[in-house]
């Protein structure tokens, strides 16, 4: 017994390491005997990151696993992904390790996990799936034996969590089912054999531009019999469910080698009305299974025909409800006296026949009923819509019966009475008078959370329809301190409604109070919606904020408000036109009055960008300095000074630059001109530090009640820079001109240049002017030159005196030497004459002159003195005037 256990306890140590040691045995094989079979079979190029072959994952079976597999289409799809994924097994018996080279080895079961499978078929019937090699291609086996490879002998096979696109072009119809939970087992080595399968996914299906699921969720557990040698699978025991709609099925589909024949009817096995609650999504409604319903729901619908392309299946899709109700225990109100009858038909097999015919769909809720009827037929070429609408809608009531995951609550009473017939080539195209639509509708009471601080609310608003005619006859609404009263033209209403356009209309809007800061995005609401879905607050928030110009709207309105607030601003009886379009409101004609004057406005601001932007054309009237100052930052940094001044002036601006989100100008991104006139203004130094530091600099100025009149100014923006041109004012007969630059970060930086009259510089000044004649002092001015640097609050005042007194010197002397040169011709004139005779008189003669030469020399000495030595002392000018008088020897 010993030795049996011994010999036994031997042969499975030595099975045990061939199991180990056989995946790096045959790994090498495997991966060549792979490469080699795909070469020969499939005109694809087929890669994978790593192969792997294990014997225990799938005991007794060995897998051969290939990760990071992709399956790369050639022409005529060149370069498309037909299929890749994480992980493709394919299990085997170990003994079929052990064949020769040239055998077959037989694959038991396949499974692909996170996999990604994209079917297309072109306009042409190519199809991409189609990359199998054909009998007379010639085989690219590089001289090895060809009669190895891999056989398929499947028992079953498995996708999970993958995913599925099918596009056909030629005949429009695309499906994507995601989330897919794949498996069948059955035989498939028989050409006729059952295959059981079981899947899960969700679906989206299209065909034209009509989409009919939408991530919808849908299950099938379903047997099949297979004829694989005809490729035709028949459905035999099934349930299908699209979201909870069951639904069974019976015929077939089969595969032709030019097209696909369909035969399949369908139904819903049971006529329980909560089918139809079980077709809506249960992402927007919760449990239906304690719902109360009466009546019945059916659908019904046959398929048949051959798919190619230029044919889709003949069909007949009915779907019927009668005098039904439904009630959800935790609501208050019930549904009832719902009846549906609905259609979706196509007799002939081609796609622009189906058509989908609506005799009937009503409803009441509260004793309210709604009805309405139509019919869309040539569906995938220009449909034509036939619509009849009429009912009384509250819908406060949605939420009353049914369990909504709604995003904001609805309140208001909708009421319509309207037929419409129309083609949708006619609808895109905006041609408006082969749109006939005709009736009424009106919305009162309604309440929406539009995103702003404050709800909108539509107090009332009404519409008359005639064809090519939709006149908004009045809409009355409210939010914060804003309210409107608008009425109009609407051009294009159903092309709004049904294919997205922009509503385009003329409309006359009024206003009591327009506030523009109640059109500011609600910052809670933002960061509260934020942050349930996880996302960054404070990002979310800032961004949020901002007012954006609706992109839906191309229109214009001329308006006319009582009062606007923008900002802290109030401008009153406000009117003109505005154009909205692509985001961006462009006004003209725009005039109203603002801080005891007026304005007048054109221009534009585009919200279009992250960053909002503006251009345009300001022009005040007579505006009070003061208020203008309080309440508008530009003008701060326009006019340093304004807040020491109490008057009115005009201003013009030309500018563009960028906004912030509540629509007020950066200043920093300013660009264009201004030009400033102050009509009158009395100055109050103690209020502008600027003024205050140039009066105590300069002692002469007497600023206390300085006015300025008529005093204008141009100014450029440019860079975060305001560059005022050249201009002249008086302060108390002192001409003074400016010029320079001040910043928005305050900085100053100016030249002043005063024309000062000399008897202001100063007792050395003053003594030298005595000299003259009181006209000729009073006449004497000198350009002194002042340096303003520093800030608005902390100006640094600098003065070149010295530069000013040696101008005015050097005048003085060249006049002084004027002068000089005159007398001393006179009194060479009166001694070249004289002489001749010494009468008294001729005496008395030369005496006088000699005592006025005497004087003129003595004046153009003292001013040659006091300009070139100063202040002289008493004793020496009493010396000089004794040496003059004693000798003229």
């Amino acid at each position: 017994m010993k030795k049996a256990l011994k010999i036994i306890g031997i042969i499975l140590g030595i099975l045990i390491l061939l199991l180990i040691a056989a995946p790096f045995i045959f790994k090498g094989s495997l991966e060549k005997m792979l490469n080699r079979t795909i070469n020969e079979n499939l005109n694809a190029t087929v890669a994978w990151e790593d192969l792997d072959l294990s014997l225990f994952s799938s005991f007794p079976d060995a897998s051969l696993q290939l990760k990071n597999f992709s399956v790369i289409n050639k022409a005529p799809f060149e370069g498309d992904t037909l299929a890749s994924g994480k992980t493709l097994s394919l299990d085997m018996g170990i003994m079929q390790l052990f064949k020769k080279s040239d055998e077959a080895i037989k694959v038991d079961a396949v499974k692909l996990d996170e996999a990604f499978l994209n079917i297309k078929i072109d306009s042409l019937g190519n199809a991409n799936y189609d990359i199998a090699i054909k009998d007379d291609a010639p085989e690219a086996n590089n001289g090895e034996e060809t009669n190895g490879g891999f056989t398929f002998d499947l028992k079953k096979y498995e996708i999970k969590n993958s995913r599925i696109n099918y596009s056909d072009e030629a005949s429009k119809t695309y499906l994507m089912l995601t989330d897919v939970q794949h498996k069948g087992s059955g035989d498939l080595s028989q050409e006729v054999g059952n295959l059981d399968t079981k899947t899960e996914a969700f679906a989206t299906f299209k065909m034209d531009d009509t989409e009919y699921l939408s991530k919808n969720r849908i299950s099938l557990d379903a047997v099949f019999k297979l004829d694989l040698k005809n490729q035709k699978y028949t459905f035999l025991q099934n349930e299908a469910k699209i979201n909870e709609l069951p639904l069974t099925f019976d015929g077939y589909v089969q595969m032709n080698e030019t097209n696909n024949e369909v035969d399949l009817t369908f139904k819903t096995p049971s006529s329980d009305f909560k089918n139809f609650l079980a077709v809506i999504p249960g992402t927007y409604i919760k449990q239906i299974s304690d719902v109360k319903t009466t009546g019945d729901f059916t659908v019904n619908g046959m398929l048949k025909g051959i798919i190619d392309s230029t044919h889709i299946p003949m069909m007949d899709i009915k779907v019927a409800s009668n005098n039904a109700s439904f009630k959800y225990p935790d609501l208050p109100k019930t549904v009832d006296n719902i009846t549906i009858d609905a259609q979706l038909k196509n007799e002939t097999g081609l796609l622009n026949d189906t058509y989908l015919n609506i005799p009937k769909l009503t409803f009441r809720i509260d004793g309210e009923p709604f009805r309405m009827n139509g019919s869309i037929k040539n569906m995938t070429e220009n449909p034509l819509v036939n619509l009849e609408m009429q009912g009384t809608l509250n819908l406060a009531n949605i939420e009353k019966v049914l369990p909504l995951e709604m995003e904001q609550k609805l309140s208001g009473i909708f009421k319509a009475d309207v037929v419409a017939n129309f083609d949708m080539d006619s609808v895109e195209k905006e041609l408006y008078d082969k749109i006939d639509a005709r009736g009424t509708a009106s919305l009162t009471n309604f309440n929406y959370d539009a995103g702003f601080k404050n709800e909108l609310k539509v107090t009332n608003a009404s519409l008359a329809m005639l064809p090519g005619v939709f006149t908004l006859k009045e809409l009355n609404a409210t939010t914060g301190q804003t309210d409107i009263k608008a009425s109009g033209n609407i051009q294009n209403l159903i092309p709004f409604l049904m294919s997205k356009q922009d509503l385009k209309g003329r409309f006359a809007v009024q206003s009591n109070t327009f506030n523009v800061n109640d059109f500011m995005a609600s910052e809670t609401s933002s960061s509260e919606k934020n942050a349930e879905k996880g996302g960054n607050t404070s990002q979310k928030t800032a961004s949020s904020e901002a007012v954006k110009i609706p992109d839906f709207l191309d229109a214009t309105l001329n308006f006319n408000a009582n009062t606007i607030i923008y900002d802290n601003l109030e401008l009153k009886n406000a009117k003109g036109t505005a154009a909205i379009a692509n985001e961006t409101i462009t006004i003209s004609n725009f005039t109203s009055d603002i801080f005891g004057g007026n304005i007048a406005l054109a221009g534009n601001v585009s919200t279009k960008s992250e960053t909002p932007t503006f251009a345009m054309t300001l022009d005040l009237s007579k505006i009070d300095i003061d208020q203008s100052f309080e309440k508008l930052e530009m003008f701060q940094f326009l006019v340093p000074i304004a807040k020491a001044l109490q008057g009115s002036l005009n201003t013009k601006f030309e500018l563009s630059g960028q906004l912030t989100n509540d629509l007020s100008p950066k200043l920093s991104t300013l660009a264009g001109t201004a030009l400033a006139q102050i009509i009158t203004a009395e100055v109050d130094p103690e209020k502008a530090p600027l003024l205050s530091a140039l009066g105590d600099k300069v002692s002469f100025l007497n600023l206390d009640r300085l006015s300025l009149r008529d005093l204008t100014t141009n100014l450029t923006f440019n860079n975060g820079k305001i560059e005022v041109k050249p201009f002249n004012f008086y302060i108390k007969g002192i001409n003074v001109a400016v010029a320079g630059t001040h910043g928005l970060d305050k900085s100053i930086d100016y030249n002043l240049t005063m024309d000062v009259p000399a008897k202001y510089l100063g007792n050395d000044v003053t003594k030298l002017l005595q000299n003259l004649s009181s006209q000729e002092a009073d006449a004497m001015s000198v350009a002194l030159p002042i340096g303003l640097k520093g800030t608005f609050t902390n100006p640094q005042v600098s003065l070149n005196a010295e530069a000013a007194i040696s101008t005015l010197t050097k005048q003085l002397l060249a006049k002084q030497k004027d002068k000089l040169i005159n007398q001393g011709t006179g009194i060479l004139g009166g001694i070249l004459n004289g002489g001749t005779k010494k009468d008294s008189t001729t005496t008395n003669t030369n005496n006088q002159q000699q005592t006025t030469q005497q004087q003129n020399t003595q004046i153009i000495k003292d001013v040659l003195g006091g300009i070139l030595g100063g202040k002289k002392k008493k004793t020496d000018t009493t010396k000089t005037s004794q040496n003059t008088k004693g000798g003229n020897k």
